[in-house]
This record gives C-alpha cells, sequence and structure tokens, in this order.
C-alpha cells in the first residue's frame, strides 16, 4: 500500500521538480492501493507541484451534446474519470468553461491558464488550453493509460489543419456562466468517418516518441506511465503525419523511417 510520501518520492524520481505546467491523464484503479484512497493521490500531486500548475482533464464530451446542451462549469461532471470528479471538489480549483473538453487546474496562474475557454468552437483550439502546454514548457503525464488518452495530441491535429478530424456541422450549446447568464457556443466535435474513435490509433505513434525522446516510461504507484514533454510530442507528430495526414488512420503501424530523422 502506498503512501502520500511514497507517491511524492515517484514523482520526484521522473526529474520533476514541482514548478512545471503539467497535465495529468489518469487511471485511479491503475495505481494500485493508496493509504487513504484516491484523496491521497491528489493530495500529493497537489502538494508536490505546489510552485507549479497542476492541471487535469474534465471532460463532458459523453453527457453535454445537442440533446443535453447545457454546461454549467459548477455542476456538469466529467466523464473522464474519478480522480477528475474529486478535484473539482478541492478548494482553490479552478475549471475552464469549455463546454465539452474543459480542464481543472490549481496553482501558478490557474484562472489566467484557464480563461477564454468558452470562446472556443473547436475541442482543442489553436492558441487554448491544451496548445498553450508547448509554449509554458509543460509536461503530460499519463498514469495507467497510453496515448489514446492524450488529448494533447488532438491539440496537434488542430493547430496543423489535419483533415478529417472535426465534424463539418457544429452543434449548438449553451454555457453557464459565472453571473449565471447563458452563453451560446457552436461547438464541432472530433469526427472521422473512417475511425470514430480517432484517439485509439494515437498509440501507433508510441514507438516514435520513445525513440525521439519525446516519451519517457516511468511509474506511478503501480501504473505504468508515460511522462511527455509537449513541444517534443508536437514535433513528433508533425513529422510523422506531415507526408500522410491520414496515415495513423490508414496504416496499421506506422514505417520508422518517418521518425529516424528525429532521433537524437
Amino acid at each position: 500500500m502506498y503512501t502520500k510520501e511514497q507517491l511524492k518520492k515517484q514523482v520526484e524520481n521522473m526529474g520533476l521538480t514541482g514548478e512545471e505546467t503539467i497535465l495529468i491523464h489518469s487511471s485511479m484503479k491503475s495505481i494500485g492501493e493508496v493509504e487513504g484512497g484516491a484523496d491521497t493521490v491528489l493530495d500529493a500531486w497537489i502538494e508536490y507541484f505546489g510552485h507549479g500548475l497542476l492541471l487535469l482533464p474534465t471532460h463532458t464530451w459523453k453527457n453535454i451534446n445537442a440533446d443535453s446542451p447545457v454546461f454549467n462549469s459548477k455542476e456538469t461532471p466529467s466523464c473522464v474519470g474519478l480522480l477528475t470528479n474529486m478535484f473539482l471538489k478541492r478548494d482553490g480549483v479552478i475549471r475552464s468553461l469549455h463546454p465539452t473538453h474543459s480542464m481543472a487546474g490549481i496553482g501558478k496562474k490557474a484562472a489566467e491558464y484557464l480563461a477564454g475557454e468558452e470562446n472556443n468552437n473547436t475541442p482543442c483550439t489553436p492558441g487554448g488550453c491544451y496548445d498553450r502546454l508547448r509554449s509554458c514548457g509543460g509536461k503530460i503525464l499519463l498514469v495507467g493509460v497510453g496515448h489514446e488518452r492524450n488529448t494533447f495530441i488532438h491539440s496537434v491535429e488542430e493547430v496543423l489543419n489535419v483533415p478529417h478530424r472535426l465534424s463539418d456541422k457544429p452543434m449548438k450549446l449553451q454555457i453557464v456562466t459565472p453571473d449565471g447568464s447563458i452563453k451560446d457556443s457552436y461547438m464541432r466535435k472530433h469526427y472521422n468517418a473512417d475511425q470514430p474513435h480517432i484517439s485509439e490509433d494515437f498509440v501507433k505513434l508510441n514507438q516514435a516518441f520513445l525513440d525521439c525522446k519525446a516519451v519517457r516510461e516511468v511509474t506511478f504507484g503501480d501504473a505504468e506511465s508515460l511522462l511527455c514533454d509537449a513541444q517534443a510530442v508536437f514535433e513528433v507528430v508533425r513529422h510523422v503525419i506531415a507526408p500522410d495526414p491520414e496515415c495513423i488512420v490508414t496504416s496499421s503501424s506506422i514505417p520508422k523511417e518517418r521518425w529516424e530523422a528525429l532521433v537524437k
């Protein structure tokens, strides 16, 4: 059974200082038994990154749609796991106002980092909070999950304007703003006619990320995990898909020659 201090030591062993901006995708089940359960995991992360900015995804794409269009950042639950919903209840945590791909954070300039998401009309808009991980030297930690849960890769696709990743027709949603007024939002969703779950194919990039040192294999609790550098991941994705933007959908695997030039 892991204690809070043991979990913090594992984060330190990853080479992280605690001053980073870091987005954590996670599976609580994969971490194993922890003294105090999920609350202890959150305590470990919040304390360790006390001088940085800790971010967790709090997506609602599964429960906010054309049939159920109203997003309320204070009430709408996250559809991406126990830890994300518990994080939303912590004092000091701020949640963005993106209606389908909100993010929550605590720490250094959290409100500033998460501001303006209510004005976006795609899940991971260029210049939005996922894309901004690049410019601040941000990290992404995948705890017990793989790149199929790495939302940042969607933001790379949007920046590169990869075709066939977004629906042509937006759906009308509504956002409850902090003052209680309603803001209309016309949101395009992730969509590919050949692969309804496009993120499932992101795992085909894993070897490229490892070879190019954009990602390192680490451990948190019992969970096999991946520590990613946002800018380096961006460069690998750009290099791999530039010759053929559909390669991660149409190919069973990505040929190594696509990224060999980036290997250091």
